[in-house]
């Protein structure tokens, strides 16, 4: 990996400071193309592409959930999980006050400030993955076990 090649993201920043093996990707970044468009510039399944999702519970507390690109979050089942009234997705001003990142380029990899995250459950299954390095039109591939085992996500059963 070139040094100079790529931007230094808060994420990347948190990846080197892990000191996990990793790869970073470039790819055509299209507004609204999503990790369909990503799976399909890096040949990869789309399923092993993760989505950095922010939400927030009815008591306006932020979190993060982790996805498989090809499914999406049951917000009422995250909700029943967490013992909460209602989970809503984030609009992408609020998401970027949380995170510091720009939507379509959001990491769960040197946050802005600490938030609750969550992973769902069967992607701690994959061998390899995928996930935004903190610039749209950037990802990271690793082990799902080493993100595992850098994030301490809390694994939920929520994908739909």
């Amino acid at each position: 990996m070139a040094k100079d090649k790529f931007p230094m993201t808060q994420a990347i920043r948190a990846l080197k400071k892990s000191g996990i093996d990793y790869t970073l990707h470039p790819y055509d970044y299209k507004e609204k193309g999503g990790t369909q468009r990503a799976a399909m510039e890096l040949k990869a399944d789309e399923h092993s592409v993760l989505k950095t999702l922010i939400m927030e519970d009815n008591a306006g507390e932020p979190l993060v959930v982790i996805m498989h690109g090809d499914r999406q979050v049951s917000t009422k089942a995250l909700a029943r999980v967490l013992n909460v009234k209602a989970i809503i997705p984030c609009e992408p001003k609020t998401a970027h006050l949380h995170t510091g990142y720009l939507v379509g380029g959001t990491s769960p990899l040197g946050l802005k400030k600490p938030l609750r995250i969550y992973l769902e459950k069967s992607i701690q299954d994959l061998s390899r993955i995928f996930i935004n390095a903190g610039k749209r039109g950037l990802l990271a591939e690793m082990s799902s076990e080493d993100l595992i085992n850098i994030l301490k996500p809390i694994p939920v059963n929520v994908a739909i």
